[in-house]
């Protein structure tokens, strides 16, 4: 089955004419009446994926679909949707499979694999929608960013996750902010309770560090009288029921896809699959790439915080393995033609937020857990949600300013941020996807990601798990994506963090 052309695909699927959506009020919903569908693989069935993966069908059929976890695996591959959906556990066999025949690819993996994923499915010519944040270091989201450019002439389209982009409050306190009803901007902060998974340093375990914590829990725990063969015979049969739950789990979960492009680490169970990803350097991006890719949506786009100049952080401290249990992180931005130089806070974990003075103006007695505030010379906006979907403007009123809001398919907001994409491949026009690769996915994650050169170079904490010093400051030129301090600084492998190394298998850079 060859791959739709654009004119055959356009002819039978466009709004205007395929019955794609139907009058519901004022309201566009979606419609099943097209008389075609796009052929769509979804990579990452598991956790978000698994509700990606059936947005994705809202829109077209699924033919494949691949995920590491077997069971995982199964228990999508049973549902209605895509039974008919070919499995795979590496995406490589699924892309070089069927990569011909694919419209659009859904990127649903841990934050290390988004990368390697997209591009590959980009260079086939193939569309992607890719979870937030778009990918696990500064080159691959400018790599990303660049093939999406290249490869717009041949039909391909991209989308990141992060829906709040397709939130009409949030198009709206764009609109807002834009048309200088703030005043002169001053400054911008963002705050998250995430991390809502585990973070802190000393957390790698194998069966060599099990054995010797068992071995002490079990001193401390038997009388004083037990003797040394009897803590190592219950120590050994500790670590071989451990084995035996190791060897177990990875019967269903392929350990070698998982890590992908990562270093090789012995798999722990519940320490890294499912969902801790996001708290280890090798796989994720802490807090901040998780949350402010949703939570900068409307500063971004409204203040312009792109190519900071510098960034400098406070952290309770890492082990440069797993990120810190929390960070306050500041960027500096310079003047742009439309505002002067600004700076932008961001504070992660439950509780941990910019002083009470920065509210206390504005009238915010009651500070939201997660939420973001921009300031400007004469109001302030003020979001207590993670994607802007509400928000309220201190000091000023709204003003007359229009934007284009999202098409409603009456299936909730993250299935109107997929089918954006599915709109813009559709028409053939990549800027329909308002949050893609070129336009803002990658800047917007650009930006995010520099503030965890930052967090590296804050590894000491306080004690007790304290808030530490700030660290070291690191000065950049985002043009040639370089630490221009590089040499000054005395945290080591801080440019290891821009760019990656994939191992053999693997294509970065062609």
């Amino acid at each position: 089955m060859p791959r739709h052309s654009r004119r055959r695909f356009l002819g039978t699927s466009t709004l205007a004419g395929a019955g794609y959506f139907v009058a519901a009020g004022s309201r566009r919903a979606w419609s099943q009446a097209a008389a075609e569908r796009p052929t769509v693989a979804c990579i990452g069935v598991g956790g978000k994926g698994g509700s990606d993966a059936e947005n994705a069908a809202l829109f077209g059929d699924v033919i494949a679909i691949c995920d590491v976890d077997r069971k995982t695996l199964e228990s999508k591959g049973n549902g209605e949707k895509f039974k008919a959906a070919e499995r795979f556990t590496d995406y490589r066999e699924l892309l070089a499979k069927h990569g011909k025949k694919i419209d659009i690819c859904v990127v649903s993996t841990p934050d290390h694999m988004h990368g390697p994923i997209t591009l590959d499915a980009m260079r086939l010519g193939i569309s992607c929608y890719t979870q937030k944040p778009l990918t696990r270091t500064i080159y691959e989201s400018r790599l990303l960013a660049q093939v999406a450019a290249e490869m717009a002439g041949k039909g391909v389209c991209t989308q990141m996750g992060n829906q709040g982009t397709a939130l009409p409050s949030s198009r709206e306190a764009i609109a807002q902010v834009r048309s200088g009803v703030l005043g002169t901007l001053r400054e911008v902060y963002a705050w998250s309770n995430r991390p809502v998974w585990a973070q802190g340093p000393g957390r790698r375990m194998n069966l060599r560090k099990y054995q010797a914590q068992a071995m002490a829990e079990v001193e401390d725990a038997e009388d004083a009288d037990t003797s040394a063969a009897e803590v190592a015979t219950i120590v050994a049969d500790l670590v071989k029921k451990k084995g035996q739950d190791i060897d177990k789990a990875l019967e269903r979960l392929d350990w070698k896809a998982w890590l992908g492009v990562a270093p090789f680490r012995e798999y722990w169970p519940g320490l890294y699959h499912a969902f801790q990803h996001r708290g280890w350097w090798d796989f994720g991006t802490g807090a901040l790439g998780d949350m402010a890719c949703h939570m900068l949506t409307v500063p971004f786009a409204a203040c312009g915080l792109r190519d900071p100049v510098s960034v400098v952080a406070r952290t309770t401290g890492h082990d440069f393995d797993s990120f810190p249990a929390s960070s306050v992180i500041k960027f500096e931005f310079p003047a742009t033609a439309e505002r002067p130089a600004i700076p932008f806070w961001w504070y992660d974990r439950k509780g941990n937020k910019p002083p009470a003075e920065v509210f206390a103006k504005w009238g915010i007695d009651k500070v939201a857990d997660s939420g973001v505030l921009v300031v400007g010379e004469k109001g302030a906006f003020y979001s207590s949600d993670d994607y802007c979907g509400k928000y309220e403007l201190k000091g000023v009123e709204k003003v007359k300013a229009d934007y284009e809001p999202a098409a409603d398919t009456g299936k909730g907001n993250d299935a109107n941020n997929m089918f954006e994409l599915f709109r813009a491949k559709q028409a053939g026009d990549p800027k329909i996807a308002r949050s893609n690769f070129v336009d803002r996915a990658g800047p917007l994650t650009e930006t995010i990601l520099l503030g965890n050169l930052a967090v590296w170079a804050a590894a000491r904490g306080g004690e007790g798990g304290a808030m530490g010093d700030w660290g070291e400051k690191v000065e950049w030129d985002a043009k040639n994506l370089q630490v221009t301090n590089l040499a000054a600084l005395k945290t080591r492998r801080v440019a290891d963090l821009i760019k990656p190394t994939y191992p053999a298998g693997y294509t970065l850079d062609t």
